[in-house]
């Protein structure tokens, strides 16, 4: 342009936040500057125009990310995978739905492909999840079983032969209570459904879902020992 540093600095800042005609008597200043120091009409006139323009530092650092990212779904995929549905999609995963094989996943995706417009919030949000567990699928990785003590609370793990998924991605099992398993499980195994119930402080409808998702196979119900037995 040629004007002074300081003054193209803040004519830059100013564009560049959209507030080019929300202080006319400023813009004005900055105008007759900028006609001062031969800059085409044209150009002024798109300043006023822009309603917010990434800073250069901002662009590089998306497109930086952006890099990294495509780089670990290519070469590190169920690094990428793991790290998407812990920090990304920890909401709309349903491990009922998702961890049981690719069809089941699709079948999924047609019932809310013919539900159109009346299918719900939480189905459109799920959606895109089920492409990308999809997508997973047919790359030829796979969720190993949620584990009472394999899995994390929250987050999915990598493992050698697959994802682990946390304990939280049973519909219905919270994070406070899939939280509290956690910390329970490093004072030592569980001795009993009941003894898991006392030192994780959860309910019977948790029991219940951690029973539909084979999570205490071979654990009694209380680990009281008859003298009869």
């Amino acid at each position: 342009m040629g004007l002074p540093p300081n003054s193209a600095f803040k004519i830059m800042e100013t564009v560049r936040k959209g507030k080019a005609l929300k202080d006319p008597v400023k813009w004005e200043e900055y105008k007759n500057l900028m006609k001062e120091h031969n800059v085409p009409d044209w150009y002024i006139k798109s300043c006023e125009k822009i309603k917010y323009m990434f800073p250069k530092a901002h662009a590089a650092a998306y497109v930086t990310n952006a890099f990294r990212i495509a780089w670990f779904k290519v070469h590190e995929p169920m690094a990428y995978y793991a790290a998407f549905f812990s920090i990304r999609a920890s909401d709309d995963f349903d491990s009922e739905i998702m961890c049981f094989g690719k069809e089941k996943v699709k079948n999924k995706m047609k019932e809310i492909d013919l539900l159109g417009n009346n299918a719900t919030p939480k189905e459109k949000t799920m959606y895109p999840v089920l492409e990308l567990v999809l997508e997973m699928y047919e790359r030829g990785l796979n969720f190993l079983p949620i584990d009472l003590y394999k899995s994390h609370s929250t987050k999915f793990i990598v493992e050698k032969d697959g994802i682990r998924p946390p304990l939280n991605s049973i519909p219905g099992l919270g994070t406070v209570a899939a939280q509290g398993i956690e910390k329970a499980r490093k004072d030592g195994k569980f001795m009993s459904i009941d003894d898991l119930k006392i030192r994780s402080k959860v309910g019977v409808a948790v029991t219940d879902l951690l029973k539909k998702f084979g999570c205490l196979e071979g654990m009694s119900q209380s680990n009281q020992m008859s003298l009869f037995g």
